[in-house]
């Protein structure tokens, strides 16, 4: 009675509404006793693996194969478990057969000629992998994660053993059961998605989904249906959920982005946008241009463009970039609060002499051909303009399935998270030069630190969520722009996006972007340490900041790891576009019960490879932290969620056994 001594009748009365409530799910003293003693139970468990991913920009194939092989720990469970007692070739085999089953079996039927014996060696195997990755799960949440199906028949191969002489020949009736009826093909994929499901308990994106590569519309099916999962949104993201909400700048740059990659698919294939209005236009207003400096980066494009295809992109490119100016320019002359007076450019040109002037100095301009650009009125656009904006508008509003892949953006992401003494956020912070918050004027208010990212968290969901019409809309949406390229945007964090003058200017002078002085100073542990506790995080040796946004250019010896180990950068390129600056193809990080490995990968030749030659990932593993005793639940955010949970059943038991609630009669 020990554990009860300090709950007395007195001190549960002011929680007696809540108790009432909780004895509807426990009506009896029995209920509540076999709840605390699961959850006690549950607190001894070794914690669920969590990995983390930034900037997977559409670069589905390599995401999905590194979620089936969970960047390579299933690969090492296998070796653990078989060792020596099968070959090579065996495991990875059967590894490929884990990430990949459907195809896999589809290729093994075509060449094995005992598939009976195959079936009866392989499902044992699959049965071994199987009880290890459910080894630190209760059987409840093992049983939650099984189809239906065969949801009985794996629960027995689970938690019997054939070793044991009296199970021995009931278990090998199952399995060869499971064979003569036919089954075994539905039974080997339904088993190898289980372990695919088990050896990844969480999956932290820390931003950055969309753009640059062909698939982020698969990378979002891929999330819908993910068993547990959180977002951290990047700048990116928060393009395409402002592009969503009807923000026409937003639209404008998330076309334009499609263009200078070569990327209609996610746009068209999987959005069902209509860019016919958009190519009509560009081929009738560029059609003596040779749009030249918009020529897509053909070396991430798709390789089956044919040339008047591509053709076609460059001149699309060209005439929604023009576009895209002209209505920044609108936001910026509506919003002067911004500060953003300096991107506004297009007035700065000399038509005639083909210049553009800045700060008293002349630059050549690498195009002078702007047959939709009034040098009287540059940001006016023109009446068949606003036409296509006004098309291309309704066509971003009505599309379904990027209404469901924003709800899902917007139901399990945000601007940060605090999971597990760990803070994730996609880009920065905003610093002052000293390492003090940066206050940041939004409205007739100053934000700074966790409370501004708390505020642009609440803008974003207001300019989708809102009312059509409300000053507090108009803002929030205009507001969904800034966050994509404002100097003071936690999301950006430089002093300008060059986009004009990286398409039109030779010099790279003018090129440059100056980050915030986040990105110098979140390499020193003081600062870090600052920003963990404005957040809630108490500075320790286990409490990190883990960051996306910028790419880590390991072919020039950066490293992910900054401050000491506080911070940790988790951009390593996952978008081809990135990779001959980073020299690698992503990072995941894992933090499991023994503490926290990041895996480097290298690029990933395709899925077909993968699944006819088994070419996996090759990843490097690198210790970051290692902990002699296991981390368990209890150690966790979830642990001190159930330790609530039983102190507040604890109560419950007290209030039955006092008189103050009584049981209820289960008929």
């Amino acid at each position: 009675m020990n554990a009860y001594n300090s709950i007395t009748p007195e001190t549960i009365q002011e929680d007696m509404r809540y108790l009432q409530l909780l004895s509807h799910s426990f009506p009896t003293i029995a209920d509540a006793s076999t709840e605390i003693i699961n959850l006690e139970a549950i607190l001894n468990l070794p914690k669920g693996t969590e990995h983390f991913l930034a900037d997977l920009h559409g670069e589905y194939e390599a995401f999905q194969h590194v979620l089936r092989n969970a960047s390579g720990a299933i690969k090492r469970k296998v070796n653990e478990i078989f060792g020596n007692t099968l070959r090579e070739n065996e495991k990875k085999e059967l590894c490929t057969l884990i990430y990949y089953p459907e195809q896999k079996l589809d290729l093994v039927k075509a060449v094995e000629t005992d598939l009976d014996d195959w079936y009866l060696i392989t499902l044992n195997q699959l049965v071994k992998v199987c009880q290890n990755v459910s080894s630190k799960y209760t059987r409840s949440k093992v049983r939650k994660a099984l189809p239906a199906e065969f949801s009985y028949i794996i629960q027995e191969l689970l938690h019997e053993s054939s070793v044991e002489p009296n199970k021995h020949a009931y278990i090998n009736v199952i399995v060869s059961t499971i064979i003569s009826t036919k089954r075994a093909d539905d039974f080997i994929i339904a088993m190898c998605k289980l372990i695919q499901r088990l050896t990844i308990d969480s999956l932290h994106i820390v931003g950055d989904i969309y753009d640059r590569g062909p698939g982020a519309h698969i990378i979002m099916d891929t999330l819908c249906d993910y068993h547990n999962f959180d977002i951290q949104w990047g700048n990116h993201d928060i393009l395409w959920m402002g592009a969503a909400s009807g923000n026409d700048a937003c639209i404008a740059n998330v076309i334009r982005m499609s263009m200078r990659y070569a990327n209609l698919a996610t746009l068209e294939d999987g959005y069902g946008i209509n860019l016919l209005p958009l190519a009509t236009f560009a081929m009738d207003t560029y059609a003596d241009d040779s749009c030249a400096i918009f020529a897509p980066k053909m070396n991430f494009a798709d390789a089956n463009y044919n040339e008047k295809t591509l053709r076609l992109i460059t001149q699309m490119h060209k005439a929604i970039t023009i576009i895209q100016f002209k209505l920044e320019a609108e936001i910026i002359n509506r919003r002067p609060e911004f500060g953003m007076e300096n991107r506004k450019l297009l007035h700065k040109i000399d038509f005639e002499r083909g210049v553009f002037v800045y700060e008293g100095k002349e630059y050549e301009l690498r195009d002078a051909n702007f047959p939709t650009i009034d040098p009287a009125d540059p940001y006016r656009l023109t009446d068949e303009e606003r036409e296509l904006v006004d098309k291309i508008h309704a066509s971003f509003m009505n599309s379904e399935k990027l209404k469901k892949h924003m709800r899902c953006l917007f139901t399990y992401g945000g601007m940060y998270l605090v999971c597990n003494s760990n803070l994730l956020y996609h880009a920065s912070v905003p610093l002052n030069e000293d390492g003090s918050f940066k206050h940041v004027r939004i409205g007739k208010k100053e934000y700074w630190g966790h409370k501004l990212l708390q505020k642009t968290d609440q803008l974003i969901r207001t300019a989708y969520f809102d009312e059509d019409g409300s000053e507090e809309k108009n803002f929030a949406l205009d507001y969904m722009w800034y966050m994509w390229c404002g100097p003071d945007a936690p999301s950006f964090d430089k002093d300008k996006m060059a986009t004009f003058e990286r398409y039109f200017v030779a010099d790279k002078a003018l090129h440059k972007e100056n980050k915030g002085y986040y990105y110098t100073l979140r390499n020193r542990a003081d600062i870090c340490d600052s920003i963990l506790t404005e957040f809630g995080v108490e500075p320790g040796p286990h409490s990190h900041i883990i960051n996306g946004h910028v790419p880590v250019k390991t072919i020039k010896g950066e490293r992910p790891i900054k401050a000491d180990g506080k911070l940790l950068v988790i951009d390593g390129g996952f978008s081809k576009a990135y990779q001959p600056e980073t020299g690698i193809a992503g990072y995941t990080l894992v933090y499991h019960s023994h503490g926290m490995q990041l895996v480097q990968h290298d690029p990933f030749q395709s899925r077909q490879k993968a699944i006819e030659e088994g070419q996996d990932i090759k990843s490097t593993t690198f210790v970051i932290e290692f902990n002699s005793q296991r981390m368990m639940v209890k150690d966790t955010d979830k642990g001190k969620q159930l330790v609530t949970q039983i102190q507040d059943l604890k109560k419950l038991l007290v209030a039955y056994r006092t008189g103050l609630i009584k049981e209820k009669e289960i008929f």
